[in-house]
């Protein structure tokens, strides 16, 4: 029997809805919605201009480094070393532009110790087969201990001739009062969606994630990407630490420990399935505002902040929790 247009129509309406209501990401994206309605009516504080201004500006740091660990879950592979990265890129551009270089100098030098830390990554993962958990977790310890090497473990607050370009990157406001860090995450977030969405290089990270054999047996040039993938994962990291040290004018080796466990949530709570295959860059964002949601909020509610670990593991627990009952429904 033919299918009349109205048909067609409202069969689309239902496969959408039906996507929609099946996705982690809107779920999460509707507790973000709800709690904040929550506490605007539970406390007086969080809906204020400075609260909220507060809460956009730090979910940034975790968002950002959660688009290149997002990018790395899909493909199956994980990065532990994300915090101490952060650390000893801010380092590097604490101490070069410390010894008198300019902030464009620093930078550089920066992003280039991120990208060999990620190509590092990525050539023993992809090429000599190490686990990526052992990778990571050695270079976790290796990077953290080369800050403290390269700052003789002292804090570095005076940045050089450039100090006033380096706070006011990091904790200015340059366009209608919104932080710059958040214009970051922004142009960062549309910047991953895109690839993921619409390139070819993104539908190989989600095809090496969903089925590596057959990638390589279609032609996926798998080893290359999986080097790029870390590569971007550290960058991420490099990019984070440029800008919070911006932001905090100052740095100290124990800056980002930790960061790891809250980048991972963020990307697996906003959608990403730590068996490979599915994330988005919006889930990404999603997770992380989740968790600083929590965090803001155990504060403003008198709630003891040695709970943040616990909500923050539940979350987890059930964003993966979610997805195997989602893998569970599609099997049926």
């Amino acid at each position: 029997m033919a299918t009349t247009l109205d048909q067609t129509i409202d069969q689309k309406q239902e496969s959408w809805l039906s996507a929609k209501l099946g996705s982690q990401t809107f779920w999460v994206l509707a507790a973000v919605v709800l709690a904040c309605i929550f506490l605007s009516f539970a406390t007086d504080s969080f809906a204020t201009s400075k609260n909220l201004y507060n809460i956009t500006r730090n979910v940034t740091f975790v968002a950002i480094i959660a688009l290149g660990m997002t990018l790395v879950i899909i493909t199956g592979g994980i990065d532990l070393s994300v915090g101490s990265v952060l650390c000893l890129c801010s380092m590097v551009l604490g101490v070069v532009m410390h010894a008198g270089y300019s902030i464009e100098v620093g930078i550089i030098a920066s992003i280039a110790t991120a990208l060999v830390i990620g190509a590092f990554h990525g050539v023993l993962i992809a090429y000599l087969g190490m686990p990526p958990f052992v990778v990571t977790l050695g270079m976790l310890s290796i990077a953290r201990s080369l800050a403290m090497v390269a700052s003789g473990n002292t804090v570095v607050f005076e940045f050089g001739p450039d100090q006033a370009k380096l706070l006011s990157l990091g904790g200015g406001a340059w366009f209608f009062g919104i932080a710059n860090p958040v214009l970051y995450m922004i142009v960062l977030a549309l910047l991953t969606g895109f690839i993921l969405r619409w390139t070819r290089f993104g539908r190989h990270i989600y095809a090496i994630g969903g089925n590596e054999h057959a990638a390589t047996l279609t032609g996926v040039p798998v080893r290359p990407i999986k080097v790029a993938v870390y590569m971007i994962s550290s960058l991420s990291a490099g990019i984070a630490g440029i800008i919070q040290t911006g932001w905090l004018g100052a740095i100290t080796t124990n800056i980002g420990s930790g960061l790891e466990l809250q980048v991972i949530a963020a990307a697996v709570i906003g959608g990403a399935a730590l068996a490979g295959g599915v994330g988005t860059a919006f889930g990404a964002l999603v997770g992380a505002a989740l968790i600083e949601i929590i965090r803001n909020s155990l504060g403003l509610l008198g709630i003891n902040a040695f709970w943040q670990g616990c909500f923050i593991g539940g979350a987890i627990l059930v964003a993966v929790l979610f997805d195997r009952l989602r893998k569970f429904r599609q099997n049926q």
